[in-house]
């Protein structure tokens, strides 16, 4: 298929295609996701993050989920999506910078709020202005079926996540006129062989990279109200203090010091 065109080894992270059905109104998007899961488990060893098989499993599909969902969104924006669950009790929760073809996100299973249903939240920035969000509510625990009841309810346009592959995903949303009939009848095995039955346009290639850009600064900038409003809580007469970074779970040291230091500099 033309959609699984080999990546070109000068290039580093995992492309991600777009096409046009042509005479459908449909848009595919399609990526091989084993470079981005290398990254991430790459990650959590980094990190010392170990987390639940039944979660780890539930975080790679939603990032696949967010992942296509962003190479198919305009470049200028900003996307982050919550993503919470009741039974089990977990939030996921995904960043993305399209203009860098970033991505990253973490799993919480500590603290996760009890709520009389789950919850998903999509956060988009577009050219600086403000954010707007959405929120719906969603059955079971498929990270992907959630996306889908987002797509449908706030998006207001069917999207069909694929998994074509032990790590080959694509994702079919809606264009204006789109033949319906031919949308839903969609399946595993005909999307793998689309090009045979199908004119695909290829739109657009790009290449996303596990990313989050975390730094000493911006932990610095997260822990300065907690200095500010209770400094002998926030160290427990410690010189320093461990903090994970909200996105990525990264794990970084701030130094009293450091952090007193930094707040001298801010109004």
């Amino acid at each position: 298929m033309s959609a699984s065109t080999p990546v070109n080894p000068a290039d580093s992270g995992t492309e991600v295609r777009s096409y046009f059905v042509r005479s459908r109104n449909a848009l595919l998007t399609r990526a091989h996701f084993g470079d981005l899961f290398v990254d991430y488990y790459l990650h959590l060893a980094d990190q010392g993050l170990k987390p639940e098989p039944e979660h780890d499993a539930m975080f790679k599909r939603a990032l696949t989920a967010f992942a296509l969902h962003c190479a198919s969104r305009p470049r200028n924006e900003l996307t982050a999506w919550t993503i919470n669950f009741q039974a089990p009790r977990l939030n996921l929760f995904l960043a993305g910078d399209n203009e860098e073809g970033a991505v990253t996100g973490r799993g919480f299973a500590e603290n996760v709020k009890e709520l009389p249903e789950n919850i998903f939240y999509a956060d988009v920035v577009r050219n600086r202005q403000p954010a707007r969000r959405s929120a719906v509510s969603f059955t079971g625990a498929d990270p992907i079926a959630a996306a889908e009841k987002f797509y449908a309810q706030s998006e207001q346009r069917g999207a069909r996540y694929f998994e074509l592959g032990e790590e080959d995903f694509a994702l079919l949303t809606e264009h204006p006129d789109c033949d319906l009939e031919w949308f839903h009848a969609q399946t595993p095995e005909t999307m793998r062989t689309l090009d045979e039955r199908e004119t695909l346009v290829l739109l657009e290639r790009r290449v996303l990279h596990w990313h989050c850009g975390c730094n000493q600064r911006r932990m610095l900038e997260v822990l300065l109200p907690v200095l500010r409003s209770d400094a002998e809580g926030l160290f427990g007469g410690e010189d320093k203090v461990e903090i994970r970074c909200p996105r990525c779970a990264g794990r970084h040291v701030v130094t009293r010091e450091a952090l007193e230091a930094f707040a001298v500099t801010q109004p």
